[in-house]
């Protein structure tokens, strides 16, 4: 079971509040370090000092960790034009010696949106930018060197592109494509994705869609197996129930409802919980979501204590 450390900085975090935390991430030997792709904080956190960028957050990383993979759960399809999203993340791909793992989604938050000056069109048209901006950019990362990239969409038209520069990792990083829609979410996990993941919901709810995406991949012709299947929950976790309660209280959540809807409790109920869900979903990857980033000691004690019980 590989277990990521996945943070929400729009919440409030600056560029050294990550870096602590990835560096803890690394050094306490998690897999990887991710973040979410927003702009604006939600619920009644302040949000301060500001929103930092994800890929200009995780090309900083690239260059001040070593081993530990980084990613976004997810980059939003809204935020950035495919051609030169493409430029960015095997850009940081590069400077990270092949460590980048690259989520995609639709973009949903509206208040962010209106914030910053971004546009949402409507669900249907999301979903076309979303499957015109996968094809671009594994297109263009997967185009063989000296060769020429060009594509035709409704949304986006490229001609004659270089398709340069290439990724570290070939022919492309791993792509991440997740969610809850029953035709077209699988339907593009099946045709683009290495990892299939879904954050926040239950086992059932988990295994029916990734049952979706396997019987999607079979229709065109792709071993289901290829795809890693992978879940995020909310972590409160403690050496007693006075620790889990004030590090649920922490984030503004009851100790009772994490239990039932993430991943809460002292480190024996964590990795029974964990163990449930693998053998109900059959998942491989579990990204922890850790709020409180000035709490180090969650991450170091959920390596510690938990890891070494789940081989």
């Amino acid at each position: 079971m590989d277990l990521r450390i996945f943070t929400e900085p729009q919440q409030g975090a600056s560029y050294d509040d990550l870096l602590r935390v990835a560096r803890t991430t690394e050094a306490a030997g998690y897999d990887a370090f991710f973040r979410s792709d927003h702009y604006l904080k939600m619920g009644s956190a302040d949000g301060l000092p500001g929103p930092t960028d994800a890929w200009i957050t995780l090309a900083g990383l690239a260059r001040e960790t070593e081993r530990v993979r980084l990613g976004t759960l997810v980059t939003a399809a809204t935020f950035r034009h495919p051609g030169p999203l493409a430029i960015s993340v095997a850009q940081v791909d590069q400077m990270s010696g092949g460590r980048v793992e690259f989520g995609l989604g639709t973009g949903w938050y509206d208040d962010e949106h209106t914030a910053y000056g971004l546009t949402l069109p409507p669900l249907k048209e999301r979903f076309d930018r979303y499957a015109e901006q996968l094809a671009v950019i594994t297109g263009l990362w997967k185009t063989p060197a000296g060769e020429k990239f060009s594509y035709s969409g409704d949304y986006y038209t490229l001609a004659d592109s270089p398709a340069l520069p290439k990724p570290a990792q070939s022919p492309a990083p791993p792509v991440i494509v997740g969610g809850g829609g029953k035709k077209r979410t699988p339907a593009l996990a099946a045709q683009y994705a290495d990892e299939f993941n879904l954050p926040f919901v239950d086992a059932e709810t988990a295994l029916a869609q990734f049952e979706r995406v396997d019987a999607a991949a079979e229709a065109i012709g792709r071993n289901p197996k290829e795809i890693l299947r992978s879940v995020a929950l909310v972590l409160a976790a403690g050496r007693d129930e006075a620790e889990v309660a004030r590090r649920a209280s922490a984030i503004g959540r009851e100790t009772a409802e994490l239990r039932a809807n993430g991943l809460a409790g002292t480190a024996a109920e964590i990795v029974d919980r964990i163990g449930q869900w693998r053998e109900k979903t059959g998942i491989t990857r579990l990204y922890l979501q850790v709020l409180d980033l000035s709490d180090l000691d969650h991450i170091e004690f959920v390596a510690s204590e938990v890891a070494p019980q789940l081989d």
